[in-house]
């Protein structure tokens, strides 16, 4: 592909990890396929998608022409959706033995408080999946005990009518203590067994749809990352030197001009082991392709704030110094999912001194879309934590299709960009440790 005068990228790749998701990753190509084609309108370039052939891995192909400058992208999704399969639990007692353990463990530790000093969006979201879950309980205890009590009366009749169907054929009064028993036994096992069916319908009705709710996803989600305490899980972990390989592989390869990693929720507090641990390997090279991180709607704060997250807390400080990397850290007040303009490494308590990442900045939902479609998105709240990945109305200088398949790279288009002034960087967490691993110094 011809390269125009000063043009920084003709090639780049781009590693997407997604957040807790269970659903095939195709959904990103076609989400990138249509809002790159909203944005390119809007922006006036274009974007061609083509599948990405001869690959043991998902993703796409992006070529863009914008300002005479042609550029190609090749995208690949770092897939865990099988892992997150896994965790979702299928039992209804499981998942609400989930909701005491997760519940227990932000409270016990602490958590639960000192992240509300930061923003109360994600931790209702948080809790959301907990009121939800026993309101859903609520409301099938109700309808069983409703249906309980009208099989009782219904029953109840239909007793005293059979004892007087006896006492007129001569058979006998109906009224025996011992026929009161039976049927007062027979009354207390059918409403008994009404009452658990109903139940356990009614639950199972919620389950069924919980793609509006979203209490059962939620929940399995807050679950996994507290499971551990905050440490990750050996499939987990695993997963993770996988994604580690594919980058390095990318990072040594001499046609690249960029290698772009973005992570969205909780794929940014994955993309930050993942990238540290490259770069502790000697990974990125001086003579290389650039290395860009951009982390999406993070929700780091509620791994990095519980007792055993010191490996994350070890990687958010290391990549904080390291300046084989641009790390942008994006997200919006308007996200009541995301830990908005929360600085990770700061509020984490781990900022080293002289630290340079990352440049935390807002893409402002209230000013990049129309009033509109602000009023449209304001109240969806799941919608509006994968605005970071669609187009804005007023982009400015935040669009992610020219950041991901653009002509600049990350370290050009925010280079000596200074965090935004709205930025939260004061230490909240109550562990502050990084464990064994060792937190890195400024490279030299």
């Amino acid at each position: 592909m011809s390269r125009a005068e000063g043009q920084e990228v003709a090639k780049r790749r781009v590693f997407y990890i997604p957040g807790y998701d269970p659903i095939h990753p195709r959904r990103y190509r076609e989400l990138y396929r249509s809002e790159v084609a909203k944005q390119g309108e809007i922006s006036d370039y274009e974007a061609e998608l083509t599948p990405r052939k001869g690959t043991d891995s998902y993703g796409w192909h992006v070529d863009m022409d914008i300002d005479e400058e042609q550029v190609s992208a090749e995208f690949e999704v770092l897939v865990w959706s099988d892992i997150v399969r896994d965790s979702m639990s299928h039992s209804m007692i499981s998942t609400y033995g989930q909701m005491l353990r997760t519940s227990w463990t932000y409270i016990r530790s602490g958590a639960l408080r000192r992240l509300m000093w930061l923003r109360k969006g994600p931790v209702i979201a948080a809790l959301y999946p907990v009121g939800m879950l026993i309101l859903q309980l609520l409301i099938a205890l109700l309808i069983g005990l409703g249906l309980g009590w009208t099989a009782t009366y219904v029953l109840g009749i239909a007793f005293k009518g059979f004892a007087a169907m006896l006492t007129a054929m001569g058979v006998g009064t109906g009224t025996d203590l011992s026929d009161y028993v039976v049927f007062s036994f027979v009354i207390y096992v059918v409403k008994f067994a009404l009452q658990c069916m109903a139940v356990v319908w009614v639950l199972r009705w919620f389950r069924s749809k919980d793609n509006k709710f979203f209490a059962h996803y939620l929940m399995h989600d807050y679950a996994y990352t507290a499971q551990l305490n905050g440490a990750n899980p050996p499939e987990l972990e695993a997963r993770l030197a996988q994604f580690g390989r594919r980058i390095s592989a990318a990072l040594s390869d001499p046609e690249l001009d960029e290698v772009l990693v973005v992570g969205h929720s909780s794929g940014a507090h994955l993309a930050i082991s993942v990238i540290a641990d490259l770069i502790r390997a000697g990974a990125v090279r001086h003579d290389g392709p650039k290395l860009g991180f951009l982390s999406l709607g993070q929700v780091v704060p509620m791994v990095s704030f519980l007792p055993e997250a010191t490996r994350l807390r070890a990687d958010l400080a290391y990549l904080s110094m390291r300046q084989e990397v641009t790390w942008v850290d994006v997200t919006a007040p308007g996200d009541g999912c995301s830990f908005a303009l929360c600085d990770p490494v700061a509020v984490s308590g781990v900022r080293p001194e002289g630290a340079r990442w990352p440049v935390v900045l807002s893409a402002a939902f209230s000013q990049t879309l129309q009033p509109k479609t602000w009023k449209e998105l304001r109240w969806r709240f799941f919608r509006l934590h994968f605005q970071y990945l669609c187009h804005f109305d007023n982009p400015g200088d935040y669009d992610y299709f020219q950041i991901t398949a653009g002509p600049r790279t990350l370290a050009d288009r925010y280079g000596g960009r200074a965090s935004s002034k709205s930025r939260i960087d004061v230490a909240a967490s109550k562990y502050t440790s990084t464990g064994i691993a060792a937190v890195g110094s400024p490279a030299e």
